[in-house]
């Protein structure tokens, strides 16, 4: 399978959640028809309120909430690619990632921009002219794949720009592109 496409298309999506002072919390998702996100077509910001306190362990429980807020609607999706880990452990202890891809039913990849202690099997892939990497884990699809992705993802830096902008549009509130009007599918 080449690089980026996946048998029948669909959507992918790059996510991320910024919580607010005030409380709750904003998700963006930008989305493209491609793995590698070469062309963003789309992008939503969706707003949770109450936002569960941060728990060790249980993260995805604060994180899934508003993931699902923002990716409600979008049809035909077949990728997510999260910031963080979908997996804590060689064992496959769930994190993030696992869960998404326990409740959308679609591969996640995650891509965590820090080592964690007990995910010694993450995937380190540098990108751009970084000398620190990336840490991939993927939950629904093979590591190894998911790191490929990861590397031919658009951007020339460390972070694809997907995720970049996910981030931005996320802290900041506002959509990717101010061409989206309506959701695919």
């Amino acid at each position: 399978m080449e690089v980026g496409k996946r048998p029948g298309g669909g959507v992918f999506a790059a996510v991320d959640v910024h919580y607010q002072s005030a409380g709750g919390a904003r998700a963006a998702a930008v989305l493209a028809a491609g793995a590698v996100f070469s062309g963003v077509p789309a992008g939503y910001v969706a707003v949770a309120a109450g936002a569960m306190p941060c728990r060790p362990g249980r993260f995805f429980l604060r994180e899934l909430p508003p993931l699902r807020a923002v990716l409600h609607g979008v049809s035909g999706l077949a990728l997510l690619v999260a910031d963080g880990y979908a997996d804590l452990a060689p064992d496959g202890r769930p994190g993030l990632g696992a869960h998404a891809h326990a409740a959308l039913g679609i591969p996640v990849i995650g891509v965590a921009k820090s080592a964690f202690r007990t995910a010694t099997h993450a995937i380190p892939v540098l990108r751009g002219t970084s000398v620190r990497p990336l840490f991939i884990t993927a939950a629904g699809m093979p590591r190894d794949h998911a790191a490929d992705l990861v590397r031919h993802m658009a951007g020339p830096f460390r972070l694809p720009d997907a995720l970049r902008r996910a981030d931005t549009c996320a802290r900041r509130g506002l959509p990717p592109r101010t061409q989206e009007s309506s959701r695919p599918g």
